[in-house]
């Protein structure tokens, strides 16, 4: 039984929420968490988690989305923070591979979640594109832990991260043929990862280029397993591990 630490399950992407439940179920999935992005999916994850067991929320705002949030976003965030199915604030973080001029915006806007974290005592699922050492700076400034998503940067990236007391999220990418993030997660512990899909995007080897969805998690464990050379019963046992570490669930 896995757990998927990352998924956006809306409606937009997925017409029959329930089949797509169901094959999830059906898959050996125990657990995921659905990330809102901005308070459209934030409401709609809080909606879903309350109607699906196995479905948790983690709300936040995603910094693509900075120019577009509001002190309003932030305090339906502080609103629903103690819901009973919210885990986590995420996705949140720092995005410069499209543009850097608004980086203090986006500095601004991922230390107020961050701030919220801490504060409600709440793990954070980081993205961080192009943007590691602003990431890391801002990360240093507050007790708050979580998971990496999606995490493709170098050993000594990972270490840092590691040494902070984050855990690294990996997905379908690892599948791909030409990545490089085999050799960066030959060196590192089972005790420091999670297992995601980002659904509905980043579908493994065999499916790429389909939609994804979280009932993929098996063929990221198994090829991480593979690449581990541990059985797939002791890499969910470690995962879920780290997974229980971390949220409250």
């Amino acid at each position: 039984m896995f757990t998927d630490t990352h998924c956006h399950l809306y409606q937009e992407y997925y017409e029959d929420m329930d089949a797509i439940l169901d094959k999830i179920k059906n898959n050996s999935i125990k657990n995921i968490i659905n990330n809102g992005c901005d308070t459209k999916s934030n409401k709609e994850v809080l909606a879903l988690s309350s109607q699906y067991d196995i479905m948790y929320a983690a709300i936040g705002i995603h910094p693509e989305n900075v120019e577009n949030t509001s002190e309003e976003d932030l305090q339906f965030i502080e609103e629903h923070i103690k819901d009973k199915k919210v885990v986590a604030i995420g996705e949140i973080g720092l995005d410069y591979y499209y543009t850097k001029e608004n980086k203090e915006k986006q500095i601004a806007l991922f230390n107020k979640q961050l701030a919220l974290a801490e504060q409600y005592n709440l793990p954070v699922i980081v993205h961080s594109r192009e943007a590691t050492l602003d990431t890391i700076e801002c990360l240093k400034n507050y007790k708050v832990k979580g998971i990496i998503h999606s995490f493709s940067g170098s050993y000594e990236t990972a270490c840092t991260y590691i040494q902070m007391g984050f855990l690294l999220g990996i997905n379908g990418v690892i599948t791909f043929k030409n990545c490089r993030l085999k050799e960066v997660y030959e060196k590192i512990g089972l005790e420091h990862i999670v297992l995601e899909t980002d659904s509905p995007y980043l579908t493994p080897v065999p499916f790429r280029g389909e939609r994804n969805d979280s009932s993929h998690i098996k063929e990221v464990a198994s090829f991480v397993a593979d690449l581990k050379g541990v059985s797939l019963d002791k890499l969910a046992m470690e995962t879920n591990g780290n997974v229980r570490r971390i949220f409250d669930f």
